[in-house]
């Protein structure tokens, strides 16, 4: 019993090693899951990812979740290539008269503002970088009482299909 509640399992070199390698896989598919390049706004690779992050001699860390560092790896490989965190896309409605002092503290979290429509609400769509969500996220529910909306309308804004060549 005090095995069994004490004891550590041991771990073959073989195993940590495919481990190692599984999380390494891991963050490579994340961190090209959530960037683009921002030339072309079209995703990397995660092959290209994976080439990137052993140029850098990233080395996984086992007790770290792999959601913490890929976002670690996206800021080591900004010093290295272009990469930058895909936008998301959102949309809120504002009530009218919380809408134009709100409007002036969401700007500077805002990247492209795409419509805006200001009728008896501020209705907006516009593009954020994803680690500004939460502020704006308590930003609106805080100013408005609840009466504000926030939708996500994409996750990631990347450009699909074939490149026209001319």
């Amino acid at each position: 019993l005090q095995i069994l509640s004490k004891g550590e399992l041991q771990v073959s070199d073989k195993e940590r090693h495919t481990q190692l390698e599984q999380m390494f896989r891991d963050i490579a598919t994340i961190v090209a899951d959530k960037c683009v390049n921002p030339e072309t706004k079209r995703p990397y690779t995660v092959i290209l990812i994976e080439r990137a992050m052993k140029d850098i001699h990233y080395s996984v860390k086992p007790n770290k979740s792999t959601k913490q560092q890929a976002l670690e790896v996206i800021r080591q490989l900004k010093e290295t290539m272009q990469i930058e965190r895909a936008h998301m896309r959102l949309r809120f409605i504002l009530p009218a008269k919380e809408g134009k002092k709100l409007k002036e503290k969401l700007k500077p979290l805002i990247k492209v503002t795409e419509s805006e429509d200001f009728q008896e609400e501020l209705e907006m769509v516009c593009l954020i970088d994803p680690g500004c969500f939460r502020e704006i996220d308590e930003l609106i529910r805080s100013e408005t009482k609840g009466k504000g909306s926030l939708e996500v309308l994409s996750l990631k804004d990347v450009e699909e299909g074939d490149e026209k060549l001319e």
